[in-house]
Formats: C-alpha cells, structure tokens, sequence
C-alpha cells in the first residue's frame, strides 16, 4: 500500500536529504524534512565555521583558554554538533545557562569541563555534581549545592561570580565577603571546590565607553584579591565576552567565554565579522511557495504597510514569525536566483512576500531557492537584525523548531587543535 498521502514526521528516516542535494561536505539534520529534494525550509549550519572561528578566537586569547558557550541550543546552531566541532577546534570548556542544557549534553557522551551559572530553587544540583558540572554562584546557591555534595559525598565544582556592574546575577559588592567566607568555609569541610571567579562585562561592544568597561576590570581584580585573602585561590578567572576578546586583550586573563563570535557573527555595530576573519556558521534557506501577477496598488499582507508602485509579481516565502523571522521588520533583503530583493509588507505567523518588481514569470519561480541570508548571498544576519530593530543575537537564536537544522561539513579535518590554556 502507498504511503505517499502519510505526513511528514510518519517518515523520519526518509526526511534526510540525499547525497548532493544539499550543500557540499558530510552532513547531519534534525527536525522533519521534506521528503523528496531538499528541506521546505532549513537552517543550515557549517560546523567547519564553527571550527574556523574557535580556531581564530583562541588565535586572540592565547595562551588563555576558551570556553565555547553553546546555551540555547548553541544560539539555534544545535547544541551537540557545535560543542563537538568547538571542542575539536580547540575549546577547553563549554558553556550553558542552564542546568538541563549541560545534562543533555553529558547524556549524548560530551565529556569535556562544563558551566552552567543561571539557577532557580528547582535546579538539579545534585545531578550537576554527579555529572562533574561545574556550576556558578551568585551567594544564594552555596548552600544547597552543599547540600548536594554532602548527601552525594563528593565535593561540588564551584565558580563565584560577582557583579562587577551589568546588574543581573552575581553578588554584589557589598555582599561578596560574606560569599566568598562561606565559600572558603566550604570548601575547607570538602563539600565544594572553588574551581573559578567569574564576571561579566556590559559594555565591551561599545567601543567608546572604555572607562565603564576599565571600571568593571578593576573590580573584578579588587574582588579576586579579596577572595585570596579569604583563603579561596580560584583555577581560573573570567569576565571575557566576545567584545572583549576581540577588543579587550587585558581582559582575557585565564579563561575566555565566547559566544557570539564562534557562530561568526560581529558583536559591534560598526565593524563586520569579516574585519577579525570570522565566518557566519548559518544559512537560512527556503524555497518559493507561489508566484503571481498583481496589478499597480495592491495590498500587501495585513494592515497594507505596503502597496505595489506598478503591475508586478510577487513571490511567497514560507516563512514566518512563527518561525524567528521577527514581525517587526521592515524591507529586509533576500536571495533568489543570485539577485536581492526585499521583503514587502508585515511578516504574518508562517510566510512573508516579496515584490519581484518585474512581469516576467520566468523570475523566481516557484521552487526557487531562497537564501535569507548566509554567506553565499552575502547578506548577513545584521542586516535582518537592522531590519527588525534588534540585534543578530536574537535573529539566529529564535530561528524556530519549525525550521530544521541541517548540519554540514565542508571543510573535514581542517581547523582541528589541541585546546590553549588549562581546564583543571
């Protein structure tokens, strides 16, 4: 009996593209795919960027190490195969927000040194000792991760973070001593290790506010200092970002946490990627879902934002917010058939449209490639981001479930090393 009428997701083995149907080099997918041809929509990711970037990050901070921070699912690259090309490159560490992240990974056999700083009362600290997580602490924390060790009889990795001045985790300078006299006290009864002390810098991508960024440097080492007198003497101390890799070399210190830059992407508004030889690691792709002729005047999509200037085609992209391509924008561009063109009207939940701005219906017709933006258009996800009034930060990380991520390797074997720095 056929099966042809089943839905997608009864065929999930069949969903992978085929060989040369998608881009060059091996490649991995998750998420349903179309069955025949490549994906409806797909982002699709080079883990040989990802590797070249890590690879050029630690070429700044050596000889410091580098922690690959893979939170929200690697920023919607996907969390295990980005960990894994990062730790191939050269990456000591990973890095994750939550608990449960660092758990998924350790469940899929990442061994290698792990952070995870954002908790809540229902975090898993017992788990987290148990996998050799290292966790960080605001002040709070200490006691049940204590906890944990005591009842698991092991002493739990820590990190102690201070708030040097962003505002969010972390203690407070005047609350650290009272942390890091607990933390000593701990960690001379073997319930926890003070493995690292941490912070994190907030204006390191705003190149003309250096005082705020030296100011938050000195109270770090004012805080480190006041720690070792506490009798806590840390492995490693971090407060780089990507901005401050790339911008603070006195920042770098022991350990460096980049994130941004190793899915290649820029974290100043004023200089690409390109500028410190980091490539974006995301394409996001579709094809055309219909292409029609429409008179001068037409409405566009809801609330008529947009009216065609003269007799035109307009072609249907199947994407929409409900798939990460942010409502708000405004005249962002696409790719189809090697030629530019931009996004007409209001982004609706699935789809958007684009005015072909010719009547010839040879153009873009439906099937058509659609490259949203990706290095092979070389439009870039901040160009998006410009358009929808944020930041390329959130562009790829809301990329949506909807839209599977294909994972590629173009260029095996290269941009492979022995991690830089110290991870115990």
């Amino acid at each position: 009996m056929s099966t042809d009428y089943l839905p997608e997701h009864r065929h999930p083995f069949r969903d992978r593209p085929r060989p040369g149907s998608g881009p060059t080099g091996t490649s991995s997918t998750t998420g349903p795919l179309k069955r025949n041809g490549p994906a409806e929509r797909a982002a699709v990711v080079d883990l040989a960027a990802i590797r070249h970037n890590v690879a050029t990050l630690r070429s700044w901070v050596q000889p410091a190490a580098l922690m690959a921070v893979v939170k929200a699912d690697a920023y919607g690259h996907g969390a295990l195969p980005v960990a894994r090309a990062a730790l191939d490159a050269g990456a000591t560490w990973l890095g994750l927000a939550h608990v449960s992240e660092a758990l998924e990974l350790r469940e899929s056999g990442v061994s290698a040194p792990m952070l995870a700083w954002l908790h809540t009362t229902g975090t898993p600290f017992g788990r987290a000792v148990e996998e050799n997580i290292d966790l960080g602490v605001s002040g709070w924390e200490l006691e049940p991760i204590a906890e944990a060790a005591q009842r698991l009889e092991r002493p739990a990795r820590v990190h102690l973070k201070i708030d040097t001045g962003l505002g969010r985790n972390g203690a407070t300078i005047e609350d650290w001593p009272a942390v890091v006299a607990r933390a000593a006290e701990l960690q001379e009864s073997g319930l926890i290790r003070v493995v690292g002390i941490f912070s994190h810098l907030a204006v390191a991508d705003e190149e003309d506010r250096e005082a705020e960024t030296d100011e938050q440097l000195e109270l770090f080492h004012q805080a480190v200092e006041t720690a070792r007198e506490a009798g806590v003497d840390p492995d490693v101390r971090h407060i780089a970002n990507t901005p401050g890799i790339l911008h603070r070399p006195d920042s770098h210190l022991d350990l460096v946490r980049a994130g941004l830059g190793i899915y290649g992407l820029t974290p100043f508004s004023d200089r690409p990627a390109t500028d410190f030889d980091l490539i974006p690691a995301m394409t996001v792709t579709t094809t055309v879902a219909q292409n029609k002729a429409v008179p001068a005047g037409q409405g566009i999509s809801y609330g008529y934002r947009y009216r065609t200037a003269a007799a035109t085609r307009l072609a249907l992209i199947p994407l929409g917010y409900a798939d990460g391509i942010p409502r708000p924008t405004i005249a962002a561009p696409v790719a189809i058939g090697g030629q530019r063109y931009e996004v007409a009207g209001r982004i609706a939940m699935d789809q958007f449209v684009v005015d072909l701005k010719t009547d010839d219906a040879t153009v873009a017709p439906v099937g058509a490639t659609v490259e949203v933006f990706g290095p092979a258009s070389g439009i870039s996800a901040d160009e998006w981001a410009a358009a929808a009034g944020t930041i390329n930060y959130e562009l790829v990380t809301r990329i949506g479930a909807r839209v599977p991520r294909i994972h590629v390797d173009t260029r095996p074997g290269e941009d492979v090393g022995a991690p830089t720095g110290e991870s115990r």
